[in-house]
């Protein structure tokens, strides 16, 4: 007989005890869930016992329909998901899962909402807070799970900066950089996406230390997020997180226009690593005044104002 698990030694064991319950009263064994949740049976006695990698939302989602648990399984999988994350980041992802607006500065690695799964694999792979195999499959697993936000209704408006060592440091290896930069590329396309890049010759800024995130929330209210390799700190009194806005804006003028950022992105993709040109800065100039000329192009000034906080409505 399984050993039984306590539902108060963590939120995955509450889960699991949950979903147990769930497919206990239905009548149906670990098999047949399994057949409805197109999964093996193995995978649903390891949810049941909290043992293996954590459910992803898909998979939660499909459980809640097929055992009928109005929405409970759902409501229960967020606090699961934040378990695979060290606890200086977990307040941060509540934030930005609500988030009308992410703006983020990144000064070495492509953010996690933007990464490829082999990108974001070789990047947990080296984490310190990385326990073993299995914990990795978990945070990987959370970390692309995020990502789903983007195509859902009430995606945020995204607005990156791209420090230029973000481009030139192979992570993973030259084929993985290069699947991540073509994403880059592609995930620029879309709408409420904008890309720039900081190249090396602007030199000092204020967030040299590490990466920053500002987000705005449905309400208006904005808060402040600062990460380093080992360390986070969220900040939500006001006067502090406003000195981070203006932080960010002056990253902000101080990038590439969203255009020449990609013509880098490009650069860095097409040729060697290290042989990639950054444009001079009247050739800056000379861009930047042609997408001041074209529609929406204002908004896209270096010294113009913050960034829209609402995306307008349909």
């Amino acid at each position: 007989m399984a050993r039984a698990i306590d539902p108060q030694s963590s939120m995955a064991a509450l889960f699991g005890s949950r979903l147990r319950k769930l497919r206990v009263a239905a009548g149906l064994t670990q098999a047949e869930v399994g057949s409805l949740a197109h999964v093996v049976s193995s995978r649903i006695a390891q949810l049941e016992r909290a043992t293996g990698a954590k459910p992803t939302l898909e998979l939660t989602r499909v459980l809640d329909r097929e055992l009928v648990a109005d929405e409970l399984l759902i409501d229960l999988w967020p606090y699961v998901y934040r378990e695979a994350f060290p606890d200086w980041s977990r307040a941060f992802i509540a934030y930005s899962a609500r988030a009308a607006v992410i703006r983020e500065y990144a000064s070495h690695v492509v953010p996690g909402l933007l990464q490829t799964p082999e990108y974001a694999r070789a990047l947990l792979s080296v984490g310190h807070t990385l326990r073993d195999a299995e914990h990795l499959e978990e945070r990987l697993a959370a970390r692309l799970d995020r990502q789903v936000r983007l195509t859902g209704s009430d995606r945020p408006d995204l607005w990156i900066i791209l420090d230029e060592a973000v481009l030139r440091r192979p992570i993973g290896g030259s084929a993985v950089m290069r699947a991540q930069l073509e994403k880059l590329l592609r995930m620029s396309e879309e709408p409420d996406i904008t890309i720039q890049v900081l190249p090396f010759d602007q030199g000092a800024h204020g967030s040299l230390g590490g990466s920053l995130t500002v987000l705005v929330m449905p309400d208006g209210t904005e808060v402040a997020y600062t990460e380093g390799a080992h360390y986070g700190q969220l900040t939500e009194e006001p006067d502090e997180v406003e000195r981070f806005v203006l932080t960010y804006d002056q990253l902000r003028a101080m990038a590439l226009p969203p255009l020449m950022s990609l013509a880098m992105i490009r650069s860095v993709l097409e040729a060697d690593h290290r042989a990639a040109s950054v444009p001079s800065r009247s050739d800056r100039r000379r861009l930047a005044q042609q997408q001041l000329q074209q529609p929406g192009g204002r908004q896209l000034r270096a010294g113009g104002g913050r960034i829209p906080r609402r995306r307008p409505g349909p």
